[in-house]
């Protein structure tokens, strides 16, 4: 199953090393990811890949925004067809 996680808030050092942890620690897979920083707003959006049967969306997204705020950054995760749903021109 595909998700996408979007990361934004104030730029500071380790925000992906810590994303990518998190994930990893979990065996969900990066398969694309996106980052810049705009007048030091970082913006991040990555498509990750959940392991099928092993993760449980509804808990990832409580752990991640977690995360976000331990960061103070706003860190959200959806299902790969409820963010084309929301973003269908």
């Amino acid at each position: 199953m595909n998700a996408i996680i979007t990361v934004v808030g104030t730029d500071k050092v380790g925000i992906i090393a810590r994303v990518s942890a998190f994930l990893a620690e979990r065996n969900i897979n990066i398969e694309d990811i996106s980052q810049t920083v705009l007048s030091g707003n970082f913006v991040m959006m990555m498509m990750v890949d959940l392991p099928a049967g092993k993760a449980d969306l509804e808990t990832i997204k409580i752990d991640i925004a977690s995360l976000g705020e331990s960061m103070n950054v706003s860190i959200s995760i959806m299902h790969e067809r409820v963010f084309s749903a929301m973003h269908r021109i």
